[in-house]
């Protein structure tokens, strides 16, 4: 069944359209904006779930010029991560109001909510790149936001400022990524078909593959997506930024940071997983993810803030999908798709139930809580569900998707030659599930043992705070009695969606029954867990002494140098730069345009014309005597302008050659070349005689800096000449279609015989009247600075003799001010 246009605009376009009247809401509503915010989210929900067992394209032209469209596609894999969007949305705009009760500028958390919930659906569902592109950025963009909620607390701006550099920095990857592969989808896709479209090429993954290796693109390709799926999805050494992005409400905390914008990167490896199968895959994303998720885990031991742990957590977890999805085998879809599920429901109720435990607690330090069953049964209840299963703890739902994992590593050897790898992956994860069953159990050690003295009495939380932690755990509960009812309702769709290999894969999930390698390996680390817990305070405080020891382990310590030593070089090139030096600038800005112009004829592999020298050609030149005389006495001029021995001389030289240039122009019937030229050197000549009165007389400047603009002259001077020369030799052999164009159609559209000038005024007169809004905008903003400047002076003139002093002495010395210069 296709999928509709209709509902999968309004799906995407609805969250974006109320967030740009949550003013209005909020002045209406107040705080129970919320409540709206999470019926817009069950709307989406509900839209979508129309669309359940859809599959196809659908789309919007945007920009038909360039191929750009608002293309959408829809399948399992889609509608998987746009349900958990919009699901677990509104139940975080549910429990917003009681949680931000009290706080200012809820317009503003609102209206960014609901655009960050819109840009997510837009990722789950775009099929052209830019629109992918377009919304990835919005998503960081609205995170930025969110996390620097609070305003006035440093922290929060220290994280949202991380959190942008981090994440929009891997956007620049994914853009050239995106540009290499469209180059190559050109000639893959067919005729008729944007190169943009990313349904059209998992259509054809094998002619990709085998064209992006051909250009010998694969590999960069590979490399600039996996970037930008590291630091939207925090894998090492790129995760530290989702720890620090913890200091956002805890609302936006387990939204964006647990269930949606931290699988972005994983959504999308998932997405382009059919497209880039190989053996580079399975090193780079495998061995990334394992990494991830191991050095995470420890991390999150280490942590003693809840919301530190579950942010590490996360990350570790998000390394799990990452390396499932990096093994090419079903196992490793299933174990990506399945865990993404499991995740987004276990980690959302752990983040709001940690939100709960701060609200009425007044703390978030792990060594200041315990004993929290008595004062939050219900909470407690909650909790053993979801971090049971965050562990990996069988039943529970965590457990199925880990023991996929642990299956994928093992037959991971069957598929690719990986040498040592072979054993590695499979030790590597064992060791950090380890880690991972020892956080679990100290998250829920919260609610047992003594509760410490400095702990004040804890309110019972209000029930529309448990109620979505509730729902996500009673889910979290349904998958861990029955998984194979998650498989059939949406994962086994999500699976063939991303499946390498085309077909029919019936996904089974149960209990093991029998021994079996990977059963061994769970076992191996649910036992090690529990057996080092009595041992974890010890664990934890070795964890943390490593950093403290080398401190360039810490990825916060190489964020934090790298940002500081960019910052002293920014202030240090700023005060080379902005020196207020005419000088400065016109060195600054002539050298990089030069610089840059130069770079991009040798980028296009550009080379001057060859030039065959006829000594004949010496005595038979080709140029009408008038011309030639005009010519002569325009190079006679040129040399007088840089051998005259005064300012005024030189400037009334220049003029010279300007004026001849006119005259050429005249001789080689271009009267409106020649007219323009006239008046634009009459003006120059006005101008320069008018500022060469503000030049000094006499100065010395240093022979630093005439060896500096003697460089500088000869670059833009060879600047130019090579330009001339390989704009000269561009032109088309024969008539182009453009000039013919005007050529056939100046008299009949335009009236006119000069073609130029029907160019201009008539077929580009909207250019035209664009670039005269501009001058004219230009003139009056120089005319403001004239009338301002004889105002200034006549102030300056009644307050010298206000002042008892004379108006016609001199202001600085021409000495002075040449040596500042």
């Amino acid at each position: 069944m296709p999928p509709e246009l209709s509902v999968v605009l309004a799906v995407v376009t609805a969250p974006f359209a109320v967030a740009g009247v949550t003013p209005l809401l909020i002045r209406s509503l107040g705080e129970k904006t919320g409540y709206a915010g999470a019926a817009v989210a069950a709307f989406c929900f509900a839209l979508l779930g129309t669309q359940y067992g859809s599959e196809g394209t659908v789309e919007l032209a945007w920009i038909p010029s360039l191929e750009v469209a608002l293309r959408f596609y829809v399948d399992g894999w889609a509608l998987l991560f746009a349900l958990l969007a919009s699901g677990i949305g509104a139940l975080v705009f549910l429990y917003s109001p009681a949680y931000m009760h009290g706080e200012s500028g809820l317009a503003r958390y609102y209206a960014a909510l609901l655009a960050f919930m819109g840009s997510i659906i837009g990722i789950a569902l775009a099929a052209d790149l830019i629109a992918i592109f377009l919304f990835w950025e919005l998503t960081s963009l609205c995170s930025f936001v969110l996390i620097g909620f609070h305003t006035d607390d440093a922290s929060s701006q220290y994280a949202a400022r991380m959190a942008m550099l981090v994440t929009v920095g891997g956007g620049l990857f994914v853009l050239v990524g995106f540009l290499l592969l469209a180059f190559v989808a050109g000639d893959i896709v067919g005729p008729g078909t944007s190169a943009f479209d990313l349904a059209a090429m998992l259509d054809r993954p094998d002619e990709m593959q085998t064209a992006l290796r051909e250009a010998g693109l694969f590999v960069p390709v590979l490399g600039l997506l996996a970037v930008g799926a590291a630091t939207k999805s925090a894998q090492v050494p790129l995760h530290f930024w989702l720890p620090n992005a913890m200091a956002a409400p805890t609302p936006v905390s387990a939204f964006l940071h647990s269930a949606t914008m931290v699988k972005v990167g994983v959504y999308f490896v998932g997405r382009v997983r059919p497209l880039f199968a190989s053996l580079e895959w399975v090193v780079l994303f495998a061995t990334l993810g394992l990494a991830t998720m191991t050095i995470c885990a420890l991390l999150a031991v280490a942590a003693t803030d809840i919301k530190e742990l579950l942010a590490y957590s996360t990350a570790s977890h998000l390394g799990l999908m990452i390396a499932g999805f990096g093994f090419t085998s079903i196992l490793g879809a299933e174990t990506g798709v399945f865990h993404l599920f499991n995740h987004a429901l276990f980690k959302a109720a752990l983040f709001l139930i940690a939100g709960i435990i701060a609200h009425e607690t007044g703390t978030r330090r792990l060594d200041e809580l315990g004993g929290l069953r008595h004062d939050l049964p219900v909470t407690a209840f909650l909790t053993a569900i979801v971090a049971l299963s965050m562990g990996g703890i069988p039943p529970f739902s965590g457990f199925y998707s880990k023991e996929l994992l642990f299956e994928a590593t093992v037959e991971a050897s069957h598929h690719h030659d990986l040498g040592p790898l072979d054993w590695l992956y499979p030790a590597v994860a064992v060791f950090g599930s380890i880690f991972t069953v020892l956080y679990s159990l100290r998250f829920l050690a919260l609610f047992f043992g003594r509760q410490p003295d400095s702990l004040d009495h804890v309110h019972r939380p209000p029930v529309i705070l448990l109620v979505s932690p509730a729902v996500l755990a009673a889910l979290t509960a349904v998958v861990s009695i029955d998984p194979e009812l998650a498989v059939r309702a949406i994962v086994q769709a999500g699976v063939d969606a991303t499946a390498v290999d085309p077909g029919t894969h019936e996904m089974h999930v149960e209990l093991p029954t029998a021994y079996s390698p990977a059963v061994g390996m769970s076992a191996v680390a649910i036992g090690s867990g529990v057996l080092a817990y009595p041992f974890y305070d010890s664990i934890h405080r070795s964890i943390r002494s490593i950093p403290r020891v080398v401190p360039p382990i810490g990825a916060n310590w190489w964020y934090d140098a790298i940002t500081e030593r960019l910052t002293d070089d920014g202030a240090w090139l700023a005060s080379r730069v902005h020196n207020g030096l005419l000088r400065t600038y016109a060195t600054w800005t002539l050298t990089a345009t030069c610089v840059l112009a130069l770079a991009g004829f040798a980028a296009t592999d550009a080379a001057v014309p060859p030039v065959a020298f006829d000594p004949a050609s010496l005595t038979s030149l080709d140029v009408p005597i008038a011309a030639a005389l005009v010519l002569s006495l325009a190079v006679v001029a040129g040399l007088a302008v840089v051998t005259a021995d005064s300012h005024v001389a030189g400037i009334l030289t220049l003029s010279i050659l300007g004026f001849m240039i006119a005259i050429f122009y005249i001789l080689a019937s271009a009267p409106d070349l020649a007219l323009t030229q006239l008046v634009v050197e009459t003006l120059v000549l006005v101008i320069f005689l008018l500022v060469v009165e503000e030049i000094p007389e006499y100065y010395e400047v240093s022979l630093g800096r005439v060896a500096r603009d003697a460089a500088l002259s000869v670059l833009v001077g060879a600047t130019a000449f090579i330009t001339v020369l390989l704009t000269t030799d561009a032109r088309p052999a024969g008539e182009s279609a453009i000039a013919r164009y005007y050529t056939e159609h100046a008299v009949p559209e335009g009236g006119g015989q000069n073609i130029v000038n029907v160019i201009l005024v008539d077929f580009r007169s909207f250019d035209t009247l664009g670039e005269l809004v501009v001058i004219a905008v230009a003139a009056i903003s120089i005319l403001t600075l004239i009338v301002m400047r004889s105002r200034g002076d006549e102030s300056s003139v009644a307050i010298e003799d206000a002042e008892g002093g004379s108006a016609n002495e001199p202001r600085e010395s021409h000495e002075t001010r040449g040596e500042s210069e």
